[in-house]
């Protein structure tokens, strides 16, 4: 079963970002700046009051992130849409639908070791799943 847990910005500023968001939109911090070293990156959760997912912005953690030629190719964007999930090792259903499995399940430091894995369409559009469990930035924690 997968949920809809939060969509990924790439941004080169996360304190801007944030700041935009939150004047803008009323979006409220749900987390603190993790930095997440396999990921390299440093990433921020944000949500709006009473939602059911999270906004979560990312950047490189440095020049050499995997994220900091995306960032200068593409600039500043939508970056990835992720899903929870009870069964993290059965990803077959994204398979069979044409999806690439490009790393497998990893502990993630914003999830409190909470595993994600990444995939990627043939549009080159990346998918994350999240591990569902206790701890923060859980769906369970919003019911």
């Amino acid at each position: 079963m997968l949920r809809l847990h939060h969509h990924g910005y790439l941004t080169g500023d996360l304190e801007r970002r944030a700041a935009s968001l939150e004047t803008r939109f009323g979006y409220v911090r749900e987390s603190a700046v993790v930095h997440d070293p396999v990921q390299t990156a440093r990433v921020l959760f944000l949500r709006l009051p009473h939602d059911r997912s999270w906004l979560e912005l990312v950047t490189p953690d440095g020049p050499n992130s995997k994220l900091t030629r995306t960032l200068q190719k593409r600039g500043e964007g939508w970056h990835h849409i992720c899903y929870e999930t009870t069964d993290i090792e059965n990803s077959s259903a994204l398979r069979e639908h044409g999806m690439l499995q490009i790393c497998a399940p990893v502990p993630a430091a914003a999830f409190g070791g909470r595993r994600i894995s990444w995939f990627m369409d043939a549009t080159g559009y990346l998918t994350e799943l999240v591990e569902a469990g206790k701890g923060p930035l859980s769906l369970r924690a919003l019911e």
